[in-house]
């Protein structure tokens, strides 16, 4: 009788608390949104345009490459759970991403349903190719529809929360309007902090760069910089002697100090020619998470500017 009352009385208390819990929040657990993303800056943004809304899982990690992920069965069952998939498109994810939507059979995910999303819905996109698609594919890396590295201008970050918060609006019509004081709220601080990024910049745009794989094309229009060569031949094939000589050629002739890396390259062909030409290796993050400190879309180009103004001044770009 006394263990009867004793758990009558224990569940009444979690009652109340979690009564309480929810009062103060708003919401229960169970009306989040699951959102499954390919990359932590998706979902970086859908945290700050959802808020307590939603709850978020990033597929790849920030210091992995978007182009190639396992595709992990654990994937699947994030996705068969989620209300929403938001993906960078572009044919970024077409290696891994398909698998994984085929195999956890949700149809509100799959492209058509109400919880599928492309980031890139409207994005003005840089260097996409004209041709046949079958030709560009045999020269390399090549996406068809353009560099898919988009979300690596702060700008083009507001189109990305613009199309995450007609998402979020349109699986949750009774919380637009929150959604909307958050995209405001989000839209305020990127142009504050552009503002910073802009001014900080501003001594050394036009500054000639080299960089080891074609990621930062919208990060160099964005900021003003001159990437005039790679690393690579072309996207995904790795060098040749012969070229790493026409790239240290480049570079001497132009005065180019500073070489642009991401975490998932290796370094040593890059470093062979900083040692050649007097020359900063410079491993910057592609994304969200990609080294520690970068918790969200904000400090990611918080840190790629810190990393860059140090470099510029040690080389004596001013």
């Amino acid at each position: 009788m006394r263990l009867k009352m004793n758990f009558s009385r224990i569940t009444v208390i979690f009652f109340l608390v979690t009564s309480v819990l929810a009062s103060l929040t708003g919401l229960k657990a169970g009306d989040r949104l699951r959102i499954v993303t390919t990359t932590p800056d998706l979902a970086s943004i859908a945290n700050e345009i959802g808020g307590e809304r939603v709850e978020t899982f990033a597929i790849a990690k920030g210091y992995q490459d978007p182009h190639f992920v396992d595709a992990k069965p654990s994937y699947i069952i994030e996705l068969q759970k989620a209300d929403m998939f938001i993906q960078m498109g572009l044919d970024l994810e077409i290696g891994w991403a398909p698998p994984l939507l085929d195999g956890a059979r949700n149809p509100d995910i799959l492209p058509g349903g109400k919880g599928y999303l492309d980031a890139s819905a409207g994005v003005p996109l840089l260097q996409v190719p004209t041709g046949d698609p079958a030709t560009l594919r045999a020269q390399g890396d090549i996406h068809i529809y353009g560099n898919p590295h988009y979300w690596l201008d702060p700008l083009r970050g507001k189109i990305i929360a613009r199309n995450i918060f007609g998402g979020l609006a349109r699986l949750q019509p009774e919380n637009r309007a929150e959604f909307q004081k958050n995209l405001d709220l989000f839209d305020q601080k990127l142009d504050q902090e552009m503002a910073k990024w802009e001014k900080q910049m501003q001594p050394y745009r036009g500054t000639k760069i080299v960089a080891f794989h074609n990621s930062w094309p919208y990060f160099e229009e964005r900021f003003g910089l001159q990437i005039v060569g790679f690393i690579e031949p072309k996207p995904g094939i790795p060098p040749t002697p012969k070229h790493l000589v026409e790239v240290i050629k480049t570079m001497q002739e132009q005065g180019v100090k500073i070489i642009i890396i991401s975490p998932y390259y290796s370094q040593k062909s890059s470093e062979l020619v900083a040692s050649k030409t007097g020359a900063k290796v410079l491993e910057l993050a592609t994304s969200v998470e990609a080294f520690p400190g970068i918790n969200d879309y904000f400090a990611l180009f918080d840190y790629n500017l810190g990393k860059m103004l140090q470099a510029f001044q040690e080389s004596g770009n001013n």
